[in-house]
C-alpha cells in the first residue's frame, strides 16, 4: 500500500506532494488525479484479499478435479464457458445478471434464477447459445414480476 500512497503524493493527489508542475495542468487531468488516487487506493485495499482467494480457490479446484469425472482440460473449458456467458449477461442492458446462476458441465450450460420477463429469459438463453463451445442450454429461469 505504501508505494501507492507514495505515488499519489508524488502526483499531487494526496497532500504532501508537489505534483508534476512543469506546465499548466489540463482541467481534465486535474479532475482525474483525485479519481485515480481513489481508484488506486480502493483497488489495493480490495485486491489485497484476493491472494488468499486465488490460493484457496486453486486448492479447492485441485480437490474438485480429483472428485470430478471430467478431465482438468474439460473443467477449465467449462469454467471458461461459464465466465463468457456471465460476461455477456452482465453486458446486456435490462438483464439482472447477478440474479442468474450459470453452470456448465461438459459444455452444457444451465441457467438458473429469476428474471422479470419472458423476453429477458429468452435473451439470456440466446446469449448463452452464442458462446463458442456451448453444445446446448438448459434454461430453468423463472419469470417473476
Amino acid at each position: 500500500m505504501a508505494p501507492v500512497v507514495d505515488f499519489c503524493v508524488c502526483m499531487g493527489v494526496l497532500p504532501g506532494g508537489s505534483g508534476l508542475k512543469n506546465r499548466a495542468a489540463n482541467p481534465i487531468i486535474q479532475f482525474m488525479k483525485p479519481v485515480l488516487g481513489v481508484v488506486l487506493l480502493v483497488a489495493c485495499s480490495v485486491l489485497g484479499g484476493c491472494v488468499a482467494a486465488v490460493v484457496g480457490g486453486a486448492a479447492a479446484g485441485g480437490y474438485y478435479v480429483g472428485k470430478d469425472d471430467r478431465s482438468a482440460d474439460r473443467i477449465a473449458g467449462d469454467a471458461a464457458i461459464t465466465a463468457d456467458v456471465k460476461a455477456r449477461l452482465i453486458g446486456e442492458p435490462g438483464i439482472r445478471a447477478f440474479q442468474i446462476n450459470v453452470d456448465t458441465y461438459n459444455s452444457v450450460v444451465t441457467l438458473k434464477g429469476d428474471v422479470k420477463t419472458g423476453a429477458q429469459r429468452a435473451t439470456a438463453e440466446r446469449l448463452a447459445r452464442q458462446v463458442k463451445g456451448v453444445k446446448s442450454v438448459r434454461n430453468t429461469l423463472v419469470v417473476k414480476s
